[in-house]
Parts: C-alpha cells; structure tokens; sequence
C-alpha cells in the first residue's frame, strides 16, 4: 500500500466522508497538538506503510497561529512532490526554533514589561520571519497538497482574512506565499508585530494586507474549515457530488487544541476590577486581553459544534482533544526554555492517555465520556481515514489507474 499512500487524495465524491483536521493558536503549546498528530501518523504508516502522510488523509487542514504553521509544515511540498515535513518532524522545529523566536535571555521585572506592552511587541519577530522564509521559500497557497484554511485579521479593513485553498480561483489576490500567511496568522497582538504584504493578480492589480493573528477571528479554525466546505458543497463543486448541505453525516472532523489553563487558575475578577488599559495588556503575570479573546473564541466554535454533532447523535464522527488543566509555565504561550518545551511535550502525550472527553455545555469544562482513551481513539480514526482513502482510490478512475500500474 505503499504507493496508494503516495497518490493524491482524491475527492470526497468517490468516498462516504468529508475529513477534516484542525488545529488550534497557541504559541510554544504548538508542541501539544504536534505529538498528538505525531501520534496520529505513525498510526496510519501502520497501516498504509512509512510513506503515509497526514497531508494524504485530509480534506483540509485549518490552522490559527501556530496551528496554520503546522498546517503549512505538513502541507507543503518538497522538491518530489511530498510533504515538505513529516509530522513527527514538528516536535522538533519547535524545541529547535521556538528559543530563538521566543528569546527568554532577559527576563523582564513587572514595571518592564509594562511599558514593553506599551512601546512595542514583546518580540521583534524577525527570527520568525527567517525560519519560516527559509523553510516554506516560494510557496504558494495554491501549491500546497491537500487544501488548507488559515485565518488571519486585517486590521486596515478590520474583517478577518481567510486564506483558503478552495477561493484561490475565484479570489487570486489571495494567493499569497505560504511564509507571508503563516507570519501573519501568528502575529499575535502584543506579542508579535503586525505583518504587511502584497500580492498581484494576473491583470496586475495589486492587493495590500495589513495583518495581526488569525485567532483574533478563529482561535479554533474548525467551523472557519467546515464553512469552507458547505461553501463548495453549496456552489455545485463537482469534488462534493451528491453530498448534500449541512449533511453533517458526512463530516469527520479531528479538532486539537493546544491546552487551556485550569479552571480558576489565571485571573479573579477582583484583579481584572482595578485593571485600565495597561492592566489588561499586561496584568496578572499575563496578556489578560490577548487570552481572554483568543480562549472564549476556541470554547464558542467548541460549544457550537459539540451542540450540533451530539443533537444528531454523530459523536464518533467529531473528535476534540484538549486539555483545559494547564498550570503554571505550561499555560503561557511564549515561556521557550528547554524546561517548559519538553514539559509541553510530555503534557501531549499523557493527554494521549487520558479518556475521550467532551465538553460540557453547562459548565464549559471537559469530562470524559468513555473509557476511550484519546490514543485509541485516535486509532479509530486512523482505521477510518485510511478505510475512507482506499475506497477512493478505488472508485476514482485517476486513482485505481494508478494503483493499477
């Protein structure tokens, strides 16, 4: 199986399933969802030899911040025509480079950091902007092996930007190298400078972009992704024929987060009652503004899509691994010390162990709902999505062709 796991997906027309992966914001907590995808492949090369790649079993692939990172790493391409980086391959660009984007040489006394918060961006971002440079080069969106979703906010026009392979043909000034998307998803306010570019379509017209972090807009990119789809679905796009929309039958969604802190554990309300405006940006041994907005807006697409799949009883087709008990160093997003990284590791592969969980409406925390682990259920879906690509193959004639030979 080998060489089927070298062949392009083919489209959801040929299969029973609409496959999704997503991939939430997080800064070095990146590291959680990258074991946990780790994880995930090293399941499917079990089943469909050391070929396989994430990037063969997905859809799309949505990302916010780091996650778009990530959905670019395994996405594009290399000179063969491959992905550019295995998913294991993830863990270490981050141990590797988050030191350098995140330098921890001088830390700051409280009084500093305020005006930092104030005067400028805590980080220059220009390692950043090398590294990513570096590793994507001339990458375009339309380039990219399986199609990808990734948020961004333009602060000039002040509506959310989303670069997505699906509205490439119908928006071309939206086909931007992959290094300016994932600066720009990633320039979180206050941590990270804003991002300017521009692109030129083919009639010359030229496209600024005035761009801050994609979790501004999406945190959790999972419905962004969904919404993509039901677009195409809606449009008549022959790769989705007969689905139907809203068929919500058809979707396998994967969606990981990249930890939450615990219950109770970052601010009190009598802090936030005494804070102005440097208190929010910079109050409570944290960034209370950045957190708070890009926290409530992973939780709402949760909510909603955890409402929806459980009203139509579809839970095996949704899947959320997130650990919301983060303390301590392991909460923050841009603590880079070799400690903390490798502690961030270790927290994705216990989340691994522990059971299935679902978050409950009422009180917006995650319980368990099975003796599942998250691992085995991972495992299930692996056992799906390579089931779901070999139907493909099968039925489509480009690809039974090709397996054929």
């Amino acid at each position: 199986m080998e060489r089927a796991a070298s062949l392009p997906l083919q489209p959801p027309t040929y299969g029973n399933l609409i496959t999704i992966l997503s991939i939430d914001g997080g800064g070095v907590r990146g590291l959680i969802p990258g074991t946990i995808l780790a994880f995930l492949e090293s399941e499917l090369q079990k089943l469909d030899g050391e070929d396989a790649r994430i990037a063969d079993y997905f859809d799309v692939i949505a990302g916010t911040s780091t996650g778009g990172l990530v959905a670019a790493m395994l996405t594009c391409p290399d000179e063969t025509g491959r992905p550019l980086f295995a998913a294991e391959d993830i863990k270490q660009f981050y141990l590797d480079h988050c030191p350098r984007i995140f330098p921890q040489d001088s830390p700051l006394i409280p009084v500093t950091k305020v005006v930092k918060a104030v005067s400028g961006p805590k980080y220059d971002g220009k390692y950043l902007h090398t590294i990513v440079k570096e590793k994507l080069g001339s990458t375009r969106l339309h380039d990219t092996l399986t199609n990808i979703v990734i948020p961004a906010f333009d602060i000039k026009r002040l509506q959310p930007t989303i670069f997505s392979s699906y509205e490439v043909k119908k928006k071309p000034s939206t086909d931007a190298c992959l290094s300016d998307i994932c600066i720009s998803t990633s320039a979180a306010p206050t941590y990270l400078p804003a991002h300017y570019f521009e692109t030129e379509e083919p009639s010359g017209q030229v496209r600024e972009f005035n761009l801050i972090d994609g979790g501004v807009a999406a945190n959790n990119p999972t419905l962004v992704a969904m919404g993509e789809v039901t677009k195409e679905i809606m449009g008549g796009s022959s790769d989705f024929f007969p689905i139907q929309p809203m068929d919500y039958t058809r979707f396998l969604v994967i969606s990981l987060g990249t930890g939450a802190p615990k219950c109770q554990e970052k601010y009190s309300a009598n802090d936030a009652a005494r804070w102005g405006v440097l208190g929010w940006l910079a109050g409570g041994g944290g960034t209370p503004l950045v957190d708070v907005f890009m926290q409530s807006s992973s939780d709402m697409v949760d909510f909603h899509i955890s409402a929806v799949f459980q009203a139509l009883h579809l839970e095996g087709n949704y899947l959320r691994i997130q650990d919301d008990t983060l303390s301590g160093t392991v909460s923050s997003v841009d603590v880079a010390t070799g400690q903390n990284l490798n502690d961030l590791v270790e927290v994705g592969e216990s989340l691994l162990q522990k059971p299935v969980s679902r978050v409950n409406l009422d009180t917006g925390t995650f319980q368990a709902r099975s003796q599942e682990t998250n691992a085995e259920a991972i495992r299930r879906f692996a056992k799906v999505l390579s089931h779901e690509r070999r139907l493909r193959l099968a039925r489509s004639p480009h690809g039974h062709a090709a397996v054929a030979k």
